[in-house]
């Protein structure tokens, strides 16, 4: 059974001008996104800058009232739900952010920031809150003596550890890692990713992965959606995705990732042009202006996004 559900998720948002700040029109961030998620499973969320990915995340969390769709958690739609029950979900859906420098409240202490989400959700007295913030620090591999310290006071890689501990410590069943991993260090960055990975082993979480880097994609995710203005274009397994993608935009995404080994030459496909304007999509399929092996459907026709066997998902004409 599915943990997760979105369905037809869509984010408009209204440009307005004039003197009466009328709408002359929307950004489509994110328009038309569905794709559910499994108990213990990592969905990666990957695309370049600007395709939608955070709009998403912040969507469905509702830390943006999204335009339109159905977020489904545990059979419950959270953007029906008043602020009260929102208040009770979000427990279990729980947020690390991409930058750990101004995700964390500089004038607090580490043990602080780890202990504020109990303090909204728990009626603990002092000694149990400090025996949580104690367990949750040992738990990401800081020393809980240190609680008492403040966050400019760890490296990069210690302060996004801090924001992993206040994101364990409601006991979420769903975490939204939004590209946590983009600001540190290429050595920090995998002691990250595998902390994750332990985390999740041990206590049975699902992770949205979002991120640009797909190598780092590649290690953490069970299944991989590739988004491009605001759509899902290719969604599978990370071995599909990785080994017979089927839309020209993976492809080439693929291409670009470096290899180790400087006597091997990939053959890069090279897109040409800038991505569109998500304020007026071209008609058709939006890829079609960069694509080198567009066709004349795929001008005038939108792909339909549809599962090609073994639950891989392509929104192709050619493909």
């Amino acid at each position: 059974m599915d943990l997760l559900q979105v369905k037809n998720l869509k984010m408009h948002f209204p440009i307005k001008k004039g003197l009466f700040s009328k709408t002359r029109g929307f950004v489509k961030a994110v328009d038309g996104v569905s794709f559910n998620l499994k108990k213990g499973e990592t969905l990666g969320l990957v695309g370049e800058s600007g395709c939608g990915k955070t709009t998403v995340s912040r969507s469905l969390l509702r830390l943006i009232e999204p335009t339109d769709g159905q977020v489904i958690f545990e059979g419950s739609d959270i953007l029906q739900l008043s602020k009260k029950q929102l208040r009770q979900i979000r427990a279990h859906i729980q947020v690390i952010f991409q930058d750990p420098y101004s995700s964390l409240n500089p004038r607090l202490s580490v043990g602080q920031i780890i202990v504020e989400p109990l303090k909204n959700y728990e009626y603990l007295n002092r000694r149990q809150q400090r025996e949580r913030v104690a367990f949750l620090m040992e738990k990401v591999g800081l020393m809980p003596e240190q609680s008492n310290r403040y966050p400019h006071q760890y490296s990069g890689g210690q302060r996004q550890r801090i924001g992993i501990a206040r994101a364990l410590a409601l006991n979420p069943k769903i975490i939204v890692c939004d590209e946590p991993v983009s600001a540190l260090d290429v050595s920090i960055q995998a002691q990250v990713i595998n902390l994750l990975v332990a985390l999740q082993q041990e206590m049975g979480l699902s992770y949205i992965f979002i991120a640009h880097d797909l190598s780092v994609v590649e290690h953490i995710s069970d299944r991989v959606a590739v988004m491009y203005l605001g759509k899902i274009v290719e969604l599978a397994t990370d071995r599909e995705i990785y080994h017979h993608p089927l839309h020209p935009y993976t492809r080439a995404l693929l291409s670009a990732v470096p290899v180790p080994d400087p006597e091997f030459r990939k053959n890069r496909v090279l897109l040409e042009g800038d991505v569109p304007s998500p304020i007026n999509p071209p008609t058709g399929c939006a890829f079609h202006t960069r694509c080198p092996q567009k066709a004349d459907i795929c001008v005038h026709q939108e792909p339909l996004f549809r599962d090609l066997g073994d639950g891989h998902w392509v929104a192709c004409h050619i493909g």
